[in-house]
């Protein structure tokens, strides 16, 4: 028996068959509307598969349209957009849909590159060539193989945990589960499985491999039980922190509906990944209690700190397909904006969800200073920056304790959460806002 064909339920779009027939010298600004329009809804659909918010996306658009001598109004979403393009004596009219959603860097400043070129370089070539430009842009997938995402995933949940609490034991189960389950997710999503069924194998293999070694550690060396806390930590690979932020950054521009589906997308990839840590954890006896404490001196935590936040970020950027390079600047970034949030916490008292917005803050103005000089879109080095203070572990015992019925923890437990997943986009917004007149008005 041969093997069953699956049917592609998004039709692919044949992008070359709208340059004009026998206009392959002639530039772009002279061809008619439809090919003009095609370009414009090529890159706008190419910069929303990258994970980039509503904003950019129109922006880039408008810009294609303005050197091409037309105008182009979009409705844009979190997997569509809707968008006309008219010339003065004539509209066009398109709807155009994602297969799937996701975050690419690489791919992102490829498209940045090409939009700020447009216009010296872009405007003297025909669609034909545009879109055969696009096309090897569009062949930007993944920069790393399963393996090495697992690993950056098993670097960034290490980070993780001594940034929660966690000592050697802790890190040590949760890199090694961490890493296993975001490999696995990678080998599913390459094969195009559901996104629910991604999550649901790749939180149940990081749980249960974190609860295995664990075990192995208690038969052999006595380890206590007491370091299942951190199984918790081997599953925030998963925490969708860049359409957590995303979304807030579109909301504070009133793209409404692009910020909601971004909101409601995370929240879907959240509840399914709790919802599969807590039946694994009902399954392998694990609770999520406290950290056993650990005594360091203030210099020695600073330090770590700074080491662990570095790795953590570095791991995210690196699973965003972000270049070494670039993963490396949002890295430090992060290593100074995090370490400032949790001395914030620990030195002053200050309240959680307030840290929070001052450290994203502090990413912003930094990724703010350095942004020439790295040549990176900023949103591929201030959101990488931030997801490591995306609070997973709440989200988690929020579900937890409402699984369990104890409905006072699990409210308070989800307060704080959302208090901070509130603060972190408040924080580059208003970084933003100080450092970009371009973003600072409603226009």
């Amino acid at each position: 028996m041969g093997t069953e064909r699956i049917i592609k339920n998004h039709m692919e779009i044949l992008w070359h068959e709208y340059t004009d027939a026998g206009g392959e010298e002639r530039p772009v600004t002279e061809a008619s509307l439809t090919e003009k329009a095609s370009i414009v809804g090529r890159v706008g659909i190419m910069l929303l598969s990258c994970g980039t918010g509503a904003w950019r996306v129109r922006s880039s658009m408008n810009t294609l349209s303005e050197v091409m001598g037309i105008t182009c109004t979009a409705d844009i979403g979190l997997m569509s957009i809707e968008y006309t393009c008219f010339d003065g004596e004539q509209g066009f009219t398109q709807s155009l849909c994602l297969t799937n959603t996701g975050v690419n860097t690489s791919k992102l400043n490829r498209l940045e590159h090409f939009i700020r070129e447009f216009e010296k370089e872009g405007c003297s070539m025909s669609g034909e060539q545009l879109h055969q430009l696009l096309d090897e842009i569009e062949r930007i997938h993944g920069l790393y193989s399963p393996v090495a995402l697992g690993f950056a995933a098993a670097l960034a949940c290490g980070g993780f945990t001594f940034l929660l609490g966690g000592g050697p034991i802790e890190m040590f189960c949760a890199f090694s589960g961490a890493g296993l389950g975001n490999f696995l997710r990678c080998k599913l999503t390459k094969h195009h499985f559901t996104l629910f069924l991604g999550i649901v194998s790749s939180v149940a293999l990081a749980c249960l491999v974190y609860a295995g070694f664990l075990k192995i550690a208690e038969v052999a060396w006595g380890v206590s039980v007491q370091h299942e806390a951190g199984y918790i930590c081997a599953m925030l690979f998963i925490i969708p922190g860049f359409p957590f932020i995303t979304s807030g950054i579109d909301l504070a521009k009133l793209d409404m509906r692009s910020g909601v589906e971004r909101f409601t997308y995370a929240l879907i990839v959240v509840l399914v990944a709790t919802m599969s840590a807590w039946i694994m954890a009902l399954i392998l006896h694990l609770q999520p209690v406290d950290f056993e404490k650990m005594s360091l001196p203030l210099e020695a935590w600073i330090l770590f700190r700074l080491l662990a936040s570095f790795c953590g970020v570095f791991g995210f950027s690196v699973m965003f397909n972000s270049p070494v390079r670039l993963a490396a600047v949002a890295a430090g970034i992060g290593a100074v904006a995090n370490t400032f949030r949790l001395e914030l916490v620990d030195l002053t008292a200050c309240p959680p969800a307030a840290a929070a917005f001052m450290g994203a803050l502090a990413a912003g103005l930094l990724a703010s200073l350095i942004k020439s000089r790295v040549g990176y879109p900023r949103i591929s080095v201030t959101v990488p920056s931030i997801v490591i203070m995306v609070p997973g572990l709440y989200l988690y015992r929020g579900f937890y304790n409402l699984g369990m019925m104890s409905l006072s923890a699990s409210a308070s437990w989800f307060a704080s959460a959302i208090l901070i997943v509130a603060a972190l986009p408040l924080g580059l917004i208003f970084a933003r806002i100080l450092t970009d007149k371009t973003f600072r008005y409603c226009t």
